[in-house]
């Protein structure tokens, strides 16, 4: 990624050049700075590309319509629940791979992952199953209407094929990005993503020779691509990972064990969080179809803040972790402070086109005047609230990198499930507020999250956690 490097070093050098006059203090010191961009922007993309990737497939299965849509989105977010549950592992990796690099233990950098993977696929196959065969019940459980049921039960046998993919992917990830060569899960990633869209399409619509499979191609096109991704994943890491150790050993008990502890809240907070968002479908789906329809839209565009919002905050996982097996906590709390500035203006200057100009925006996933209206303001809504739940996104991820992955997810599906679920519920479907409540709803508890964390990060009680 020379390229890559060469415009951090220009955006840095020009970011001297404006902090050395004294034009603005936003951003933290331009060494910092350089730090944060060239271990977080691989990162970005990658969570940006993610998002890319979900807008394009809503794009795709829009013009199947209204149905379609929603039962991709009800699915989806199914699936989401069923991956959670595996995706805890990435942080367990990478907080202690950044850990073992920062303690100068370079032959045993690799065995967190070699644990990870080893879960991954203990965790799955039973989630597999589950999911393939109750895959209509799942459906029925969040709505009434048939069609949607149809298509997004068939949406979801398909994605769930790939839950032992993804388990080892965010392994691998957790890898990469604890010895700070984030670069490589870019490349894998993008590839992956490009992969996707070819055989979705060819899936969806019958092209490249393929059969056409409607909505449902779009889920087995993703599965296909997840494997693709684990093959390019294990190659790479066998050539250069096998001097950390990857693949020498099998993990002991404690080993295990070890891993489950650190990983397990994280991946409980996943998942109930991923159980959350579907709820939070549900309740949409109570007040119509059409408002369930371009909540789909909407919360896909919001990924594609959050998503790159989180890449930072796993930047962060990375430096507070290496500080800390550094024995430097004052230096691991400046890193959590620094990367929450970057990611402030980073989200804000992303969320301006979603609160200038909404119906543009929109206009790219659906042409139906109904729901341009009903998704203008909650995109702007959107648009404005990311920048205050940049906060939220980054300290989450530093505590986790510090080994607080039970207070994290103690604070997160608190005000999730104590606090904004019931109070959507009560806004939109019983008092007729409507999905523009609900979302205004969900700007204020992310809000009053990124408050709580702030506190937690300024106590610095983390600094003594072990890992």
């Amino acid at each position: 990624m020379p390229a890559m490097q060469a415009a951090v070093q220009v955006t840095c050098n020009r970011y001297t050049d404006i902090v050395s006059k004294r034009r603005f203090h936003l951003l933290p010191s331009p060494e910092r700075f350089k730090n944060i961009t060239l271990l977080g922007l691989p990162i970005m993309g990658g969570m940006l590309s993610q998002s890319l990737l979900n807008l394009v497939d809503a794009a795709m299965v829009g013009s199947l319509g209204e149905a379609a849509l929603a039962g991709v989105g009800l699915a989806g977010y199914a699936n989401f629940m069923a991956i959670a549950l595996v995706m805890g592992l990435g942080v367990g990796v990478q907080a202690t791979v950044a850990r073992r690099r920062g303690e100068g233990r370079h032959q045993q950098i690799a065995a967190p992952l070699n644990h990870g993977l080893f879960l991954a696929a203990l965790l799955s196959l039973p989630l597999m199953l589950l999911c393939w065969f109750n895959a209509t019940n799942i459906i029925s459980l969040l709505s009434q209407d048939a069609e949607v049921i149809d298509i997004g039960s068939e949406y979801l046998r398909w994605r769930a094929l790939a839950i032992i993919a993804v388990g080892c992917n965010f392994a691998y990830r957790g890898y990469w990005n604890g010895i700070r060569q984030t670069s490589r899960y870019l490349q894998i990633l993008v590839a992956m993503h490009v992969f996707n869209i070819i055989i979705s399409y060819g899936l969806i619509f019958g092209h490249f020779g393929l059969p056409a499979m409607g909505a449902a191609g779009s889920g087995l096109g993703t599965s296909i691509a997840m494997f693709m991704g684990t093959a390019m994943y294990f190659l790479l890491t066998w050539r250069t990972g096998r001097k950390h150790g990857f693949m020498r050993s099998l993990p002991s008990l404690v080993d295990i064990r070890f891993m489950l502890r650190l990983s397990l809240p994280n991946s409980m907070q996943q998942f109930f969080f991923a159980t959350g968002v579907t709820v939070l479908f549900w309740i949409v789906g109570q007040i119509g179809t059409s408002e369930l329809a371009i909540a789909h839209i909407l919360v896909n565009l919001a990924l594609l803040l959050i998503l790159p919002g989180v890449g930072l905050g796993m930047a962060a996982t990375t430096l507070v972790s290496h500080s800390l097996g550094e024995k430097n906590p004052q230096e691991a709390y400046r890193w959590g402070w620094d990367v929450v500035r970057v990611a402030v203006v980073t989200l804000f200057l992303m969320g301006l086109p979603f609160w200038l100009a909404p119906q543009l925006v929109l206009q790219v996933f659906t042409q139906d005047p109904h729901l341009l209206a009903l998704g203008e303001w909650p995109l702007r809504i959107t648009g404005l609230g990311m920048t205050l739940d940049a906060t939220a996104l980054v300290l989450t991820q530093a505590l986790l990198g510090a080994g607080a992955s039970r207070t994290v997810m103690s604070v997160n599906l608190g005000s999730q499930w104590l606090i904004f679920l019931p109070c959507a519920y009560l806004a939109g479907p019983v008092l007729g507020g409507g999905l523009l409540a609900v979302w205004l709803l969900q700007t204020l508890y992310r809000t009053m999250a990124s408050v709580i964390f702030a506190i937690m990060w300024r106590r610095k009680h983390w600094t003594d956690i072990q890992i």
